[in-house]
């Protein structure tokens, strides 16, 4: 078994235990995970190798990609605009990004970016990896693109646009990027190891990434499965896999942004540098707690959000609408699948349970999670570079469900 090193205070042994039972029970390669309660670290352990060949250990200040975990960190940064007067949730997209009002788009508020519910959760354009690096050719697309649905009445996981439509709002506002705004306002101030435009000098500091054996012997394995945890239908859950995960799933191409994002090309260092807020960061696991701990209560004289701004940001907003592209007789299932609020994930057992009712994050795909419970007053962070494959990762649930036991 990995040596699991750093500090559990008296109370928190059974996170640590969980932690280290991920590695014993071959979960895990590379971890980290913290806890922050009112202000300070209760439990901030890593353990593991950061590359399995070279067997370079995984040490505290590893940091890995951490996928849509990155939105949290990019909605955290449009919440502060809003806490200080500089960005209205309902205010049309065009106060700030004049020339996105094309092709219906007009009346568009910011709250349906944050949400997924603009109806803009692919590119329509062709591009190119160079393009989607370089920014502007993005947002050009989405200029002149037309919604692919009555944006409000409906939503669907915008994958990576979620970062080019807030980005942008924000880059409107002050001037700077989504990466450069992150920076200056939340990870400088805060001493974080989190960047969403990796700077080169820290690429020795990345843990490399490696795929988990895919859990599943079919589809309709993965189906029972899924099924089972949703209390479904088989028939019904097969027919939600193939709708939302199938090859020619709509998820897919968002995921992918068309097809340009791959495994290939999100090992490349144009894509590390590049900003990709929806999907790019990277950073330990100390640094994710300690910004959403920051949300919630205050680090080292420092609190990112007053409680008025987290109450607002968290009240759900997609259980107003339909999921796009799921037919009528399979809605049912999926009213608690995707309980979104202003750029946040809430607590959804059991498809993102967090830690308590109130709480609220986001994960990523691989594994990642960062969360917050405004009661507690709780930062929650946990990375690895063991890839899961998993719909539904069980080793951040288990972590956070064992967070909550010492809580309790």
């Amino acid at each position: 078994m990995s040596d699991v090193n750093g500090v559990v205070e008296n109370g928190w042994e059974q996170v640590a235990d969980t932690f280290r039972a991920n590695f014993k029970e071959g979960k895990d390669l590379g971890a980290g995970c913290c806890v922050y309660v009112d202000g300070r670290a209760v439990v901030d352990v890593w353990g593991g190798v950061a590359e399995r060949e070279s067997n370079r250990p995984w040490e505290r200040e590893t940091v890995v990609a951490v996928a849509s975990t990155t939105k949290g960190a990019t909605a955290m940064c449009a919440h502060l605009l809003v806490e200080r007067g500089e960005l209205d949730l309902d205010a049309p997209v065009t106060r700030y990004w004049p020339e996105f009002g094309a092709a219906g788009k007009e009346e568009i508020p910011v709250r349906y970016l944050l949400s997924h519910q603009a109806g803009l959760p692919v590119v329509d354009s062709p591009l190119t990896f160079e393009e989607a690096c370089a920014w502007d050719p993005v947002i050009r697309a989405l200029e002149v693109q037309k919604p692919l649905w009555t944006p409000g009445t409906e939503h669907l996981y915008h994958a990576l646009t979620f970062g080019f439509l807030v980005g942008e709002v924000v880059r409107r506002i002050t001037g700077r990027s989504l990466g450069t705004f992150f920076a200056d306002e939340i990870a400088g101030p805060l001493g974080l190891s989190a960047w969403i435009s990796l700077p080169e000098e820290i690429e020795t500091r990345v843990a490399r990434l490696e795929q988990a054996p895919f859990p599943y012997n079919s589809v309709e394995d993965l189906a029972t499965d899924f099924g089972g945890l949703m209390g479904l239908d088989p028939a019904v859950a097969g027919a939600l896999v193939q709708t939302l995960w199938g090859p020619d799933s709509i998820l897919i191409k968002a995921g992918t942004l068309g097809g340009i994002i791959t495994e290939e090309s999100t090992a490349r260092r144009a894509f590390r540098a590049a900003e990709f807020p929806g999907g790019n960061m990277f950073a330990n696991a100390h640094s994710i707690a300690r910004m959403y701990a920051a949300m919630v209560s205050e680090v080292d004289g420092i609190r990112l959000l007053q409680p008025e701004t987290v109450a607002a940001m968290t009240v759900l907003q997609t259980n107003r609408s339909r999921m796009h592209g799921v037919p009528p007789e399979l809605e049912p299932a999926t009213r608690n699948m995707f309980n979104m609020s202003v750029g946040f994930w809430r607590s959804s057992p059991p498809v993102m349970p967090m830690l308590g009712p109130a709480s609220f994050g986001h994960p990523g795909s691989g594994g990642s999670l960062g969360a917050a419970d405004p009661e507690a007053r709780v930062g929650f962070g946990y990375v690895s570079n063991l890839w899961s494959a998993n719909l539904i990762d069980p080793r951040a649930i288990e972590l956070a469900a064992a967070v909550t036991k010492c809580l309790d």
